[in-house]
């Protein structure tokens, strides 16, 4: 999801796997300019697609029309317009198929980092309605699997699936990984030095299963089982005394509970007007023994968006997750990632109690354009033992969209976000909330 200054070569390179494969394409079948769509993930551990844990997600390509037409009609200056294209890739590439029929979305990816060193993934995404029904909200599934030349490897799966006359909705996310991660220290005063990388095999299934009871109100369940295995602390030189934290030698978990959900939206992946409540309740007891740590964890995720001028949207979002008992470090709140305190990695800073808001300004598309648009976004949090009420940290950074999928309304987006510390840069189809 994210990269920092250390993964720049790894994302740009797999951008540019994306934009010569879908280039091809474009040239084969219709104008280069008019054609162009392509898609990344990023942070240490790649992603496809989507937002956590509420149905957003999204890429994007150019910067201002002029230089990009010029740049890229040179970038392909040399090669063959005459390539024989599959009716099926014409149909992914070019936004011709009716509205209420699904999309589909491949590619492949590649990659390089110290930690993988050489990384080959493939990605894909579909959208769809309920049987083809557009008054169904658009579903989304989204899935990328990845292997290194260190054989680390790792499959990512996002959906949000409406059902029949909106009344049931599935979301969530499956996450199958052996991958080192970069661990920081606990607390919001924790150094800008990783303590240690962590290599693990990492399992994380996040279900949410509710039914419309009355209008835009859902109820239902919610399931979360996180397992963490064979983890390694690799300690920097500065931190080798330092105790391995709650869940190091590993952990399995299972939290049941129940979710309340005040949802308005019917594109999920690009919200022009509407908003979203949810609160859910996680209760994780000693399901597998030893290994298990009974917590309970308490999640508000709180959204709000308004069309100001035409393709003009202001959308604003607060987002709260609490934990208390015994909670292992991989289970702790995290700030960053590619949803909220965008340009911070994700588990930068960690605690029990996390808080934080963001605002975004976002041109779908920009006035002179009918594809390309921007946005601007600038958000603030906080983790603590306690009540996160203090020492608040900030990050801002700002954005360029595609319009993908014309006749859905789906942009992808390429996003900087920027701190004191560094910065990320966030590759995704949908909005980042």
């Amino acid at each position: 999801m994210i990269i920092g200054e250390s993964k720049f070569l790894s994302q740009m390179g797999r951008v540019t796997c994306i934009i010569w494969w879908i280039s091809k394409v474009a040239l084969a079948n219709a104008s280069f300019a008019d054609s162009l769509q392509f898609k990344d993930h990023n942070n240490v551990v790649v992603v496809a697609n989507s937002d956590e844990f509420s149905l957003d997600s999204s890429v994007k390509d150019s910067a201002q029309s002029n230089s990009v037409n010029v740049s890229l009609n040179h970038f392909s200056s040399g090669w063959n317009t005459d390539l024989k294209v599959p009716n099926w890739i014409r149909n992914m590439v070019s936004d011709t198929v009716s509205s209420s029929k699904p999309r589909f979305l491949f590619y492949p990816t590649i990659g390089y980092s110290p930690e993988t060193r050489w990384e080959f993934g493939v990605s894909g995404l579909v959208v769809f309605h309920y049987k083809n029904d557009t008054t169904i909200r658009l579903s989304e599934i989204s899935a990328f699997g990845f292997y290194t030349q260190n054989e680390q490897l790792g499959l990512w799966m996002d959906h949000a699936i409406f059902g029949a006359k909106n009344r049931y909705l599935a979301l969530g996310k499956i996450r199958l990984q052996n991958y080192p991660l970069s661990f920081y220290g606990i607390g919001i005063h924790s150094k800008d030095e990783i303590q240690a990388v962590v290599p693990a095999n990492y399992y994380s299934i996040r279900e949410r299963f509710v039914y419309r009871v009355k209008g835009n109100f859902f109820a239902g369940l919610e399931l979360d089982y996180q397992q963490l295995s064979k983890a390694q602390f690799n300690w920097s030189e500065s931190f080798q005394t330092n105790p391995i934290p709650l869940g190091g030698n590993g952990s399995k978990n299972l939290g049941l509970g129940l979710g309340l959900i005040f949802d308005s939206r019917h594109n999920v992946l690009n919200v022009r007007d509407g908003y979203l409540v949810e609160l859910a309740y996680l209760h994780y007891g000693k399901v597998f023994g030893e290994q298990s740590f009974p917590m309970n964890t308490v999640v508000f995720d709180g959204r709000f968006f308004k069309p100001v001028f035409k393709n003009q949207v202001l959308a604003m979002q607060l987002y709260g997750q609490f934990s208390s008992g015994q909670v292992p470090f991989n289970q702790l709140s995290m700030m960053g990632g590619d949803m909220i305190m965008r340009g911070y990695y994700l588990g930068r800073f960690r605690d029990n109690r996390y808080l934080a808001a963001q605002m975004e300004y976002r041109f779908l598309p920009f006035p002179f354009s009918k594809r390309l648009g921007g946005a601007v976004f600038g958000s603030v949090g906080t983790v603590s033992d306690v009540m996160p009420l203090q020492h608040f940290k900030i990050a801002g950074g700002a954005g360029l969209r595609y319009l993908l999928f014309p006749k859905k309304d789906i942009f992808t987006r390429i996003d900087v976000g920027i701190q004191k510390e560094g910065y990320g840069i966030y590759f995704y189809i949908g909005e980042a909330f």
